[in-house]
């Protein structure tokens, strides 16, 4: 997955340290297992009238699918690999009183998911994903692990994503594991999950005597979140 080399870059925010920190507690969510800490929690509520929003770029993000196949005739391995940018979501800091930030969930317009085979994307849409019919996958992060102490601006820090995926109206627990940070006022990050196609209520692809597919696929989200131009 190719990342976009140019990104709109602003003035360093304030509070870099305790902002990286409370930015991906909120919008990661509740550490699960375990006794969350006062830097972890974003405590439910309205959105503090103080906030500054950050928004998913989905002109400088990706979302990414990579399922391996094996073409029957001749035993070949082909990786399919599809793309998609309709990939959305917000954080809202309150620089002032930073616990009571608030985030949204990540939504993906599945149906956009663009490969080298027009046909393969056709066959998805409208026979194993359905993603005609069920266009709109859903991320609600529940947790977040790795995060540090302290923090340097422009510093990459690996963190597992714990939530939940909802697809086909179906919602399982996944985790998601890469890296963040936080370069001036702009969030990024690149995070990578493995799911089971079964598991959301579906087959792999499988064309008899043709290609059969591999139950595993990879979801990889390389994203930008910046505060929105007014």
């Amino acid at each position: 997955m190719l990342r976009e080399d140019a990104r709109r870059r602003r003035p360093a925010a304030a509070g870099g340290t305790a902002l990286l920190a409370l930015v991906f507690a909120g919008w990661l969510g509740l550490a699960a297992g375990g006794t969350p800490t006062a830097a972890e929690t974003a405590p439910p509520g309205t959105i503090p009238a103080g906030a500054v929003r950050f928004a998913i770029v989905p002109a400088l993000s990706t979302v990414t699918y990579r399922v391996g196949e094996t073409l029957v005739t001749g035993n070949r391995y082909n990786l399919a690999v599809g793309t998609t940018h309709a990939v959305r979501g917000d954080v809202y800091v309150d620089r002032a009183h930073l616990q009571n930030s608030r985030i949204g969930v990540v939504t993906v317009d599945i149906s956009t998911f663009q490969s080298d085979k027009p046909r393969r994307d056709d066959a998805i849409r409208h026979d194993w994903l359905e993603s005609s019919r069920y266009p709109t996958a859903v991320f609600t992060p529940t947790a977040v692990r790795g995060l540090p102490v302290a923090y340097v601006d422009g510093q990459d820090v690996s963190v597992q994503i714990l939530g939940n995926l909802q697809v086909r109206g179906v919602t399982r627990p996944v985790t998601f594991s890469g890296t963040v940070k936080l370069s001036g006022s702009t969030l990024s990050g690149m995070l990578q999950a493995s799911v089971l196609m079964t598991d959301f209520g579906f087959d792999p692809p499988s064309i008899l005597g043709i290609l059969k597919a591999e139950n595993q696929a990879r979801l990889e989200l390389d994203f930008t979140a910046e505060p929105p131009q007014s």
